[in-house]
């Protein structure tokens, strides 16, 4: 059994050092991470001009004013050779409210190139494509969760021999694949209206989050494993911290942990 002075200084701890408080200012929402990769090809470099990375964050996914840009996104020149054997390029992340992510697109620049044997040459980008390449993704999201958007460029077949005049065209082949990588934990401490803090502890780590007005608190982006949860409730209520051990995080699930009660 935790002790109030271990979680206490658990407590200090996870506000100085370890974690960032997960609030309930996002309590409702999942994070998408989105990483570029790219699968093996016969050439020496295809450097690829990403200048954005948009989610459509409307339901509607014809309504062209719900795109909205990653946040802290990377545009650049990337050469996807590079993104091979477990490499991958970070191209920022998005937080978005529970529901369906339907599409992504990325909006390229005129800095395409591919290098054969040394020598440099020009990418053409088919007409068209200044709206961006539209990705379907389809893909159910929940609250709490942390996902990976993994976009597969596939360079050997994207790249197109322009009939005989030696140049070459980008067609992209690209699939947008999506993968949980954490888990959350969800509950209620009682007495609801009990200023607290609910922290999930493994080891000597510990994630916390604020309960809300009806007591509700949700925990999230935990890597898969069990945890003990706690809820240290304001010192001035006089109540004693609850505790519930053995609690099970799985990837891509909201584990239950029903009514944290103080007395």
């Amino acid at each position: 059994m935790i002790t109030n002075n271990k979680l206490y200084l658990i407590a200090l701890i996870a506000y100085t050092a370890l974690f960032a408080n997960c609030s309930n200012d996002d309590k409702g929402s999942a994070k998408i991470q989105v990483s570029l990769v790219d699968a093996p090809a016969d050439y020496d470099a295809v450097m690829i001009d990403i200048r954005d990375i948009q989610i459509n964050v409307s339901s509607d996914a014809s309504d062209e004013n719900g795109w909205q840009s990653l946040e802290g996104a990377q545009p650049g020149v990337y050469d996807l050779l590079l993104l091979t054997n477990g490499e991958e390029a970070f191209l920022g992340e998005i937080e978005l409210p529970e529901g369906q992510l339907g599409q992504v697109r990325l909006i390229l620049g005129d800095g395409n190139k591919l290098t054969i044997d040394g020598q440099e040459t020009v990418l053409t980008v088919p007409s068209g494509s200044e709206s961006g390449l539209k990705l379907n993704v389809n893909a159910d999201i929940q609250a709490g969760i942390t996902y990976k958007l993994v976009i597969d460029f596939d360079a050997a077949k994207s790249v197109v021999m322009a009939g005989n005049s030696g140049k070459y065209n980008l067609k992209p082949v690209i699939r947008a694949l999506m993968e949980a990588t954490t888990g959350a934990i969800h509950g209620t401490i009682s007495p609801a209206s009990t200023a607290a803090v609910v922290y999930a502890i493994a080891g000597e780590d510990s994630v916390s989050s604020y309960p809300d007005e009806t007591g509700e608190f949700l925990i999230r982006a935990l890597d898969a494993g069990t945890y003990t949860v706690s809820s240290v409730p304001d010192e001035a209520s006089g109540l004693s911290a609850a505790t519930m051990e053995n609690i099970a995080v799985t990837v891509g699930e909201t584990t239950e942990a029903g009514v944290l009660e103080m007395k």
